[in-house]
């Protein structure tokens, strides 16, 4: 009984630590689609970077746009904003 009972308890080892490895929480499988889903998540990850940095660049020239605008348009049309003066000086 006890020549019996070693091989036999590293047997049942050796069956759970296979089932483990091809059912558990980390196995194969599952780490392959893990390995799977994170490329994908790259990926995307990846476009919505491009995507950002597209609509950072076009807030950047809008602003930088709008403020030419009001330049040109204070120097070349005396234009003002709302509740300020513009004082004018005329050199001879």
């Amino acid at each position: 009984m006890g020549k019996r009972l070693i091989p036999t308890i590293l047997i049942a080892l050796l069956v759970i630590f296979h089932l483990q490895l091809w059912l558990g929480r980390g196995s194969v499988p599952s780490v392959a689609r893990m390995a799977s889903d994170l490329e994908a998540q790259r990926e995307q990850n990846a476009k919505s970077q491009l995507d950002n940095e597209r609509m950072a660049a076009e807030i950047r020239d809008l602003k930088e746009g709008l403020e030419m605008v009001e330049e040109r348009a204070r120097v070349e049309l005396s234009m003002v904003r709302p509740n300020e003066i513009l004082v004018q000086i005329t050199r001879k």
